[in-house]
């Protein structure tokens, strides 16, 4: 279902607001950040797919009659003649500048992300107006990204017992999380934003975003895979008739193919089944079956199946000293998933003689649902107002809660001993501003490929607190 007036994709009290700034008001400086939370920086992503999708398409006179008619009946006052000085004035094209950090940076919290004024003096009201569209469209994709930026930092740790961890590791963790969100465009947009960090999806809206928002081609792969209901519509006699079917039809030289096991009896599956009756197919086919359980404990389990397909197909030990199954198999849980229960089923593995190359992971709800603007405590905040061509700084500073002090200013992001900081705009004194404009006024002025962003998130480190 598509909303697209954006005269209403805001909070209901904002249709208000312009009655309420002071006299001589021209214009409001807002800014987005992370004031803090479960990890120590964040990963900023998402900005450009809300600017492509909102703001380069004007507003009609036809979203302003609807707005009128939609406030009226729900008891808030209406600014007609403002919208309609703006539609005449700048073609229905919100008169905003944005600016913000590039996409893909890692940086601390506490740091402006993003920062946006008004450009019409006659509309101060609309630089607040669109923070809950602006907000929403950062802190979810951010959040996402940086959760999944945060596992994959974690590999010095979690993958030290693999004999490839760099070249394992950006298929090491599978986006199953399409069907649990609560939208199709949060299934685009948080899995775009683990695409950064890795490769394996199963969630299509994903690509698509990546190619229309960034221009990637192709932002992520999958292999063939059963399900529970092409399985158990053989019957449980035709169990073995149904793994064959998949090895018949997926299996081959070089190729992947993912079998959910635990339909009836996962460890007699995997020992009777894929251990004798289909061995030797599976060792013939000059693939990988990658063995799923789904069911049961997912931290024992997932060990227990990769213990049993080491009694039946053999196993290496790797450089490292840890025993790595026969390159025909392989296991893949994807039940239970979270950034804690992956270092656990590592430990497990390593604790019984096994890297972490025998296994992948599939996360879902976990990955794209399980998490929310408090995650990492994202603000938009107004920091200065213009009067008569000057900039007054504006703050907030609750006695009652000093954590939701803002910022005060016109602000600009620097570095500083090769990391980021806050300043003024007014006291850059010749250094860069990394707040580079990137929308104004109906125009993306900065057009991010996916590729640098990938490229810019590989530079960073972020770790949970």
């Amino acid at each position: 279902m598509a909303y697209d007036n954006i005269l209403l994709d805001t909070d209901s009290y904002k249709a208000s607001h312009f009655l309420q700034y002071p006299p001589g008001a021209t214009q409001v400086s807002s800014y987005v950040e992370s004031r803090g939370g479960a990890y120590d920086g964040v990963l900023f992503f998402g900005l450009q797919a809300w600017i492509k999708a909102a703001l380069l398409t004007p507003f009609t006179q036809a979203d302003i009659d609807e707005a009128a008619d939609l406030w009226a009946a729900h008891g808030e006052p209406f600014n007609r003649a403002g919208w309609e000085g703006l539609l005449a004035r700048h073609g229905g094209f919100l008169p905003l500048r944005i600016e913000a950090l590039p996409e893909g940076t890692v940086a601390p919290t506490h740091v402006p992300l993003a920062q946006v004024v008004n450009l019409d003096p006659q509309a101060p009201w609309l630089t607040s107006y669109v923070e809950t569209a602006l907000l929403r469209a950062i802190w979810y994709p951010s959040t996402v990204a940086t959760r999944s930026k945060a596992i994959q930092g974690s590999s010095p740790r979690l993958w030290k017992t693999s004999e490839d961890a760099t070249g394992q590791l950006p298929f090491k963790l599978h986006d199953f999380g399409a069907r649990g969100v609560s939208s199709r465009e949060s299934a685009g947009l948080g899995g775009m934003a683990h695409l950064i960090n890795f490769k394996g999806t199963d969630t299509a809206t994903a690509l698509l975003a990546a190619r229309r928002f960034y221009g990637e081609p192709m932002a992520g792969f999958s292999i063939p895979a059963a399900e529970h209901s092409t399985i158990t519509a053989w019957g449980e006699s035709g169990e073995e008739a149904a793994y064959a079917n998949m090895l018949a039809r997926f299996g081959g030289p070089g190729k992947l193919v993912a079998v959910v096991s635990d339909s009836w009896d996962v460890f007699h599956a995997t020992r009777e089944i894929w251990g004798k009756r289909l061995k030797a197919k599976v060792e013939a086919s000059g693939g990988t079956l990658v063995v799923r359980p789904d069911s049961g404990d997912p931290e024992t389990v997932p060990v227990e199946i990769v213990a049993l397909l080491a009694e039946a197909f053999g196993a290496r030990v790797n450089a490292k000293g840890y025993r790595v199954l026969n390159d025909r198999v392989r296991v893949i849980q994807g039940d239970g998933i979270n950034e804690r229960s992956i270092a656990r089923i590592l430990d497990a593995l390593a604790a019984r003689g096994f890297g972490a190359d025998n296994i992948a992971f599939g996360m879902g709800g976990q990955l794209l649902q399980a998490l929310d603007r408090d995650t990492l405590k994202f603000a938009m905040k107004a920091s200065a107002v213009r009067f008569d061509g000057d900039w007054i700084d504006v703050a907030k500073k609750p006695a009652t809660d000093p954590a939701k002090a803002s910022k005060p200013g016109r602000l600009a992001v620097t570095t500083r001993d090769a990391g980021l900081v806050t300043i003024r705009e007014r006291d850059l004194d010749g250094r860069p501003n990394l707040l580079a404009p990137v929308y104004e006024t109906g125009r993306l002025l900065r057009d991010q490929s996916f590729a640098d962003v990938r490229a810019r998130a590989a530079r960073g480190l972020i770790t949970p607190r």
